[in-house]
């Protein structure tokens, strides 16, 4: 397939939520996606306010499940009070690798400290996730390379017999680390510094999208900011890369981003984009940018070929 029919593809989306207000800095975004044997889709997402400080503005994670991935009905509400915490960014939402079971990551200020990657207790059912539960599993005062202050917005998949998770480690720039695991709670650096650097159009931060298996290796799906950006902080767009291992990541949109919001305002954000195959299609989630300074959920299909 030509980039043009790719990028073309991307002109038609579905949108699968909205924020709590249709106003300025409130945003549903953050998609993290499974689907489950007997075709159920489950999806959390961070829900976001615009009235506290920025980076402390994610006041929800909520849990919605869906038969056909598109029209989803929320199932569990997990507020920033009821961990309690001040506030949320990017949730994971994998199922245990032996058991099954369903486990949720978040990230956020743990107890007045720096962010932390953290989970809950796995349930059998995302309906029954409680927030009482949560922990701490991953901080860069225990295991973050020099300068790296803290941790955000993971993205977590079991592959060859181990989980891994590509995270933003934040310093005086966002970049892309990675980290393995044998159970999901205990987890080590695969290199000293990142996996995933900054350059060309992503120099002022470089962050981890997904990771989506094609065959012989895996589309490593990125986003970032230049420095020149209007608010290049929250102004992000997306790019791809690609890895045969999970060790080493080829930049496949060096110099200008692959995908960006095609509606008309001041940003162009089109990030947090969870991609996955269904049947012969492969689906990305992602927030977008709106006209009006919000942002929403959208699931874009794509045709294989």
């Amino acid at each position: 397939m030509r980039n043009s029919e790719l990028l073309a593809q991307f002109q038609r989306y579905d949108v699968v939520l909205v924020p709590d207000r249709d106003e300025p800095e409130w945003w549903a975004g953050a998609p993290s996606v499974l689907r489950t044997d007997d075709g159920t889709f489950y999806l959390a997402a961070r829900m976001r306010e615009g009235e506290s400080p920025r980076g402390l503005r994610g006041y929800e994670v909520r849990i919605l499940r869906s038969s056909d991935g598109i029209a989803f009905e929320p199932v569990c509400s997990i507020l920033r009070e009821d961990v309690p915490i001040p506030g949320f960014e990017r949730p994971a939402l994998i199922r245990d690798a032996e058991t099954g079971l369903f486990r949720l990551y978040l990230c956020g200020p743990w107890r007045g400290g720096p962010w932390r990657i953290m989970r809950l207790d796995d349930v059998a059912d995302p309906a029954d996730f409680a927030p009482a539960t949560c922990r701490p599993v991953l901080s860069a005062e225990e295991a973050g390379p020099a300068g790296v202050r803290q941790f955000k917005d993971p993205f977590i998949l079991h592959a060859a017999g181990q989980y891994h998770m590509l995270v933003i480690g934040t310093g005086q720039v966002e970049r892309v680390y990675h980290y393995v695991s044998d159970d999901g709670d205990a987890w080590r650096r695969t290199a000293d510094g990142p996996a995933f650097d900054l350059g060309g159009w992503h120099n002022f931060y470089t962050r981890p999208g997904c990771l989506v298996p094609v065959g012989a290796g895996y589309l490593f799906v990125y986003e970032g900011s230049h420095t020149t950006w209007h608010d290049p902080s929250y102004n992000i767009a997306t790019g791809l890369a690609f890895t045969l291992g999970l060790e080493t990541f080829t930049d496949l949109t060096p110099h200008q981003p692959l995908l960006t919001s095609t509606t008309p305002g001041d940003y162009h954000t089109w990030r947090y984009s969870h991609w996955l195959w269904v049947g012969e299609e492969l689906w990305a989630y992602a927030e977008v940018a709106r006209p009006n300074n919000t942002n929403e959920i959208r699931l874009f299909r794509l045709r294989r070929g």
